[in-house]
């Protein structure tokens, strides 16, 4: 149904009025449209994300017989799962029998530093050796022992061998698998359509509010379940692992304005092994190298030759945890030890070269783009922004975030992980929790949910956000949202990196209210439909984001996991809370909550304390 919006005469909003929250872009000297024509879409439930997290809710929703409409910014199969490279895990115990879902849970909590949502930990790990195996029965190549086995590999920080891959690929295939699965189910999708806002009151959800990237229509999602699988925020740092269009914070913007809170904010992952250096060009600055590098043997070295985590873990060496890896590099560049582009060597040039092309095929194919050749020579690595284990806070049964219809699931929530993601994890949430999420869905939707219809109030809200997008997209001031986007990059790292104390990081919050007063003279060019306007959107939310951030890592007055207060430098006991954030009166909220303790099966593995003992490798 296309509608032509009447002119009620209410005052233009902008799209990124976050609940009160000072954080506007006002769009220059432009002048607000009533014109813009829209399209109302209705949907029992509304996917907000195509990555692996949203496909698997809503395979759930299909095999329960409920519809749901999936949405994304990019084409349909082309999320940001692709990016996951190393593998997934699951305590299936082919290489090492003595491994169970028990001690998968433990090393979860140990690596996050017993911050983590216990109950999710224990779900995640119980029900992946489930999903592993209906994953290889919809046809996810994984690859295999001489025995025909799912073979498994090391990863960061685990007892055991537990990660099942596909070379260096395996979110790609697992994306594609799952994508399979979906068009098999006939679910719908949607393609290149951003979401700008949540219809809600604070208390309820009823669809969303956005427009077509490639007609730049403006679109109103009718639906009283919306489920939010719209990935993290890391990509607003200046050296990132995803595109640049991609975990902006999206999910946790949306969600904050609709009435949610957010969790654990502060803690943002630095993966170890970001590509650096000259030689390999911008485009490829902070882009992964794979653990799986690591995990087959790979080694670490300093500009003097030296094997440096010797120093730092002589037990677990360079399979230790990303945090732990990650500032050793870091220190290790700060004294004078690394390269001149700021980082160090990776090697796997030890390895058979034949081993090395059919574990990392990726990897080998990429660098050999760029004129190296890994199999006998090192690759030049620092760390780099990689995931956020912050986001929406939700009940892991059920998805819920306390604002009744709204849900979210993946990247998206903060919670299994706690301070320090497990590598091979990410992927085990996106489909563990995502089939629980689908569940709960399919459950919770009634007969007068399937057509939902559209109300008077709903349709105001809708074209106040229609009104707000089109003067922005006539916004003609002098400042590029590009340019500001690699400013709050910039700023992100310089003042909320790797290492943070209070000093800097009140000093970045200033100069993030400067970087958003900038915004009143932001200039779009090509209109609704033009990068430049997507850069705008993706900077409301950066901003938003950011602020809260800033504010959590400010708060948490001790170090844990990839939060490092180098004024705080040690684990506080009395810090084993997690921080939520909310709006509350117009304002940026925080307040602490205590973290429950895991069931004593979990208990039990811990107090036995299992180890990754590194040497295997050699």
């Amino acid at each position: 149904m296309t509608e032509t919006p009447t002119d009620d005469r209410q005052e233009p909003t902008t799209a990124t009025d976050v609940a009160g929250v000072e954080n506007r872009i006002d769009g220059g000297n432009a002048a607000s449209s009533v014109g813009l024509e829209y399209e109302v879409v209705a949907t029992p439930v509304l996917v907000i994300g195509a990555g692996a997290a949203g496909a698997r809710v809503a395979i759930e929703l299909a095999d329960a017989g409920i519809e749901a409409l999936v949405i994304s910014k990019r084409d349909h199969g082309d999320a940001h799962t692709t990016w996951a490279a190393g593998g997934v895990n699951a305590a299936l115990g082919t290489l090492d029998p003595e491994d169970d879902w028990t001690i998968h849970a433990a090393d979860t909590l140990n690596e996050g530093h017993h911050l983590n949502d216990p109950e999710a930990v224990e779900l995640t790990a119980k029900h992946m050796p489930d999903r592993i195996r209906e994953l290889e029965a919809w046809g996810m190549p994984f690859d295999r022992t001489d025995d025909g086995e799912i073979n498994q590999r090391y990863f960061g920080a685990q007892s055991y061998r537990r990660t099942c891959f596909i070379g260096d690929r395996t979110g790609e295939a697992m994306l594609e698998t799952l994508i399979g699965r979906a068009r098999e189910l006939e679910v719908p999708y949607r393609e290149n359509v951003m979401i700008t806002r949540l219809l809600s009151d604070g208390r309820r959800v009823s669809g969303a509010v956005g427009f077509d990237m490639e007609t730049g229509r403006g679109l109103l999602f009718r639906s009283n379940h919306v489920v939010l699988a719209a990935g993290g925020f890391s990509a607003f740092y200046r050296r990132h692992s995803s595109r640049d269009d991609e975990n902006n914070g999206d999910a946790q913007a949306l969600a904050l304005e609709a009435g949610a809170r957010l969790l654990d904010l502060e803690f943002v992952q630095f993966h170890p092994t970001g590509m650096v250096g000259d030689r390999y060009g911008e485009e490829w600055d902070g882009r992964l190298v794979t653990e799986a590098v690591r995990g087959e043997g790979g080694r670490l070295y300093n500009v003097d030759g030296e094997r440096f985590m010797k120093r730092y873990s002589p037990d677990q060496m360079e399979l230790d945890a990303r945090d732990v890896v990650a500032r050793a590099i870091a220190r290790e560049v700060r004294e004078g030890r690394g390269t001149d582009d700021g980082g160090v060597f990776l090697d796997v040039s030890h390895r058979d070269p034949n081993y090395v092309r059919d574990r990392l095929p990726s990897m080998v194919e990429r660098f050999e783009s760029l004129g190296v050749d890994i199999t006998a020579e090192p690759m030049e690595v620092a760390p780099t922004a990689h995931y956020t284990m912050g986001g929406v806070d939700v009940d892991f049964r059920t998805g819920e975030t306390g604002v009744d219809g709204l849900y979210a699931v993946g990247e998206s929530v903060a919670g299994v992980h706690g301070a320090n993601r497990l590598g091979g994890n990410s992927l085990a949430e996106t489909v563990a929790i995502g089939k629980l999420v689908g569940e709960h869905v399919a459950g919770a939707v009634a007969d007068g949910d399937r057509d939902p219809a559209v109300t008077d109030d709903q349709r105001a809200l809708a074209e106040r956000e229609f009104r707000a997008l089109e003067g922005l997209a006539a916004a003609d001031g002098d400042v590029a949202p590009r340019a500001l986007l690699d400013e709050l990059g910039e700023l992100l790292w310089d003042h909320a990196g790797i290492l943070r104390d209070e000093e800097s990081l009140r000093g970045g919050l200033a100069e993030l209210e400067s970087l958003r007063d900038r915004t009143a003279d932001v200039r779009v060019d090509g209109g609704l439909t033009s990068r430049s306007f997507e850069y705008v959107v993706d900077l409301s939310f950066s901003l938003t984001l950011a602020e809260a951030l800033f504010r959590a890592a400010l708060e948490r007055t001790e170090s844990r996991g990839a939060h490092y207060r180098t004024d705080h430098p040690e684990t506080d006991p009395d810090w084993r809370v997690n921080l939520l954030v909310s709006v509350d009166e117009g304002e940026l909220s925080i307040r602490r909550r205590g973290v429950a303790e895991p069931g004593e099966a979990v208990q039990d593995a811990l107090e036995e304390g299992y180890e990754l003992d590194y040497h295997h490798l050699e």
